[in-house]
């Protein structure tokens, strides 16, 4: 916000303010007419107009041409130089770094969160019984956590219980089968909430 010497050399080229239909560059220029006194330590070095734009762009304002030819403006970076030693070393230790860098990150495990829904045969199933095995199944990447019974309705209730998989590990398939391998305890499994993270 603060103007600099190129706003200077900028102001000094236009011979007259704007227009008034090109309302901001009129504001601009009312902006560092206002810095005339302190124009000369306003920031920045003062250099020709044309110096001011993007560096590879050729000077067309008319005061001190550039002495390169367009020729030696690789717009593309073609291939036909030959990279500097020092240049082509540097990019191969920081490949090197990066390399090694990216070797030492940990892989990050997919894994979910399970609420599962445990239904007994009737109200006379040992649900004590029916949880305990449950939690008897130990799978590589299963961990169980909390649990509790839920009514179903006429004396019945299920156990609803959850767990935390790597899903790579353990599936919601290789779940039910061992779940419901306790036949005599349990009728059926569902996946009542099924959450990534």
């Amino acid at each position: 916000y603060v103007p600099s010497q190129a706003d200077i050399a900028v102001f000094e080229a236009i011979a007259a303010p704007p227009p008034a239909d090109l309302f901001h560059a009129l504001r601009w220029y009312n902006h560092i007419k206002s810095y005339e006194k302190q124009k000369a330590s306003l920031p920045g070095v003062k250099k020709a107009l044309g110096k001011y734009g993007p560096p590879d762009v050729e000077d067309t304002t008319g005061a001190a041409t550039d002495s390169k030819d367009d020729d030696d403006i690789d717009l593309f970076g073609s291939d036909d130089e030959e990279e500097s030693e020092e240049a082509k070393k540097l990019r191969e230790e920081r490949l090197a770094q990066y390399e090694s860098k990216k070797s030492k990150k940990p892989a990050v495990v997919a894994k979910s969160s399970l609420l599962l829904d445990v239904k007994p045969w009737d109200d006379e199933t040992d649900m004590a019984k029916l949880e305990e095995c449950v939690r008897s199944i130990q799978i590589d990447g299963l961990v169980w956590g909390s649990s509790k019974l839920v009514p179903v309705g006429y004396g019945i209730k299920k156990l609803q219980i959850q767990c935390v998989v790597e899903d790579d590990k353990v599936g919601t398939d290789l779940l039910e089968e061992r779940i419901t391998a306790f036949e005599d305890y349990v009728q059926s499994m569902d996946v009542a909430a099924f959450n990534k993270i």
